[in-house]
């Protein structure tokens, strides 16, 4: 039954009561324009960063060196008025470089504690598998409930707070591999592809007429911190059927029942699923999800959180493999 033929108590029709995603949707597009001018192609790589935006949830960017992964992440912050912040990792950076210490000033005989680059709105972590698990395990707590405990004191991050990470997945020297307790704190990863021969001939082109003008000076703010909060707020009220909510729920099980599978998707996958499928559909001018929102969300909420068995990964099968089959196995509810 569609949203706006539901009757109320008296009788009446909801469709006054729907939600307005109309400024949501304008936000986006301006966005969408303003990284347009240095970001050729990619579209839905940024349909899934802005969807990730909107359910309050943390990137990881994955692709080869030169493929604009740092670029069009330092783009979208650009076009938000807010704070930015860049951590380099590298393999001798230590957690306080990154969440900040304790520092003793002699004058008044006590300790202060000097903030680190983390507290910012939009962190973003150039080649995150570089540092040690020491440094990332650091990030655990921030990713995760947005506040930093240092000396038993704990320190929230303001609002919005997003990480968006990058990694190379071919160089191994020089890398640790991520645990599977940060990976599972990542709402998405993102892999980006190599342009298409067109897509790269308007690159060249573009940066012909850019002459030096950096890229990132091409792209202003759009929209405030503000109406960020505002929207993430929003997306929690789009609505969602009860066959849909079981239509997410069968495909978290079969991945816990697969046997290409040594580790299936957790209950945070499936809420995460839900999430994202919630800011897809606004960003797609629906106050409510379908079943293509959820079929959208699952390869980039699931590929990282499923290993495959050693058998399979040496045969060369994909996760992403492996997760479309179980979605194509399971009933669209009608």
């Amino acid at each position: 039954m569609a949203l706006e033929n539901l009757p109320n108590d008296d009788g009446n029709s909801l469709f006054e009561s729907r939600l307005n995603v109309e400024e949501l949707n304008h936000a986006a597009f301006r966005i969408r324009n303003e990284i347009g001018k240095v970001i050729v192609g990619q579209e839905r790589v940024l349909d899934h960063l802005l969807t990730a935006l909107l359910a309050n949830g943390h990137v990881l960017l994955e692709g080869v060196p030169g493929i604009a992964k740092t670029m069009i992440a330092k783009l979208l912050s650009r076009c938000i008025n807010t704070g930015f912040s860049r951590i380099q990792f590298t393999p001798d950076l230590m957690p306080s470089d990154v969440l900040g210490t304790m520092v003793f000033h002699s004058g008044r005989s006590e300790f202060k504690f000097n903030k680190g680059p983390v507290f910012s709105n939009i962190i973003l972590i150039d080649e995150v598998n570089r540092a040690p698990a020491k440094t990332q395990a650091a990030l655990f707590e921030v990713m995760e409930e947005r506040q930093v405990t240092i000396d038993g004191i704990t320190h929230p991050m303001e609002k919005p707070f997003i990480v968006l990470a990058t990694q190379n997945p071919v160089e191994h020297e020089g890398t640790y591999r991520l645990p599977e307790a940060q990976l599972d704190r990542f709402l998405f990863r993102i892999k980006l592809d190599y342009p298409t021969l067109d897509q790269e001939v308007t690159i060249l082109q573009n940066a012909q007429e850019r002459g030096n003008v950096l890229e990132t000076e091409a792209v202003s703010p759009v929209i405030s911190a503000q109406e960020i909060i505002d929207f993430q707020e929003l997306i929690t009220k789009v609505a969602v059927d009860h066959d849909i909510l079981s239509y997410i729920a069968k495909i978290i099980d079969k991945t816990r029942n697969n046997s290409s599978l040594f580790l299936g998707a957790s209950p945070r996958a499936s809420i995460a699923v839900l999430r994202s499928a919630k800011a897809f559909a606004a960003l797609e001018g629906r106050d409510f999800v379908t079943s293509e929102d959820v079929k959208e969300m699952v390869v980039p909420v699931l590929n990282h959180r499923v290993i495959l068995t050693p058998e399979k990964e040496m045969e060369g099968l994909q996760p992403e493999n492996v997760i479309r089959r179980i979605v194509d196995s399971v009933e669209v509810p009608r």
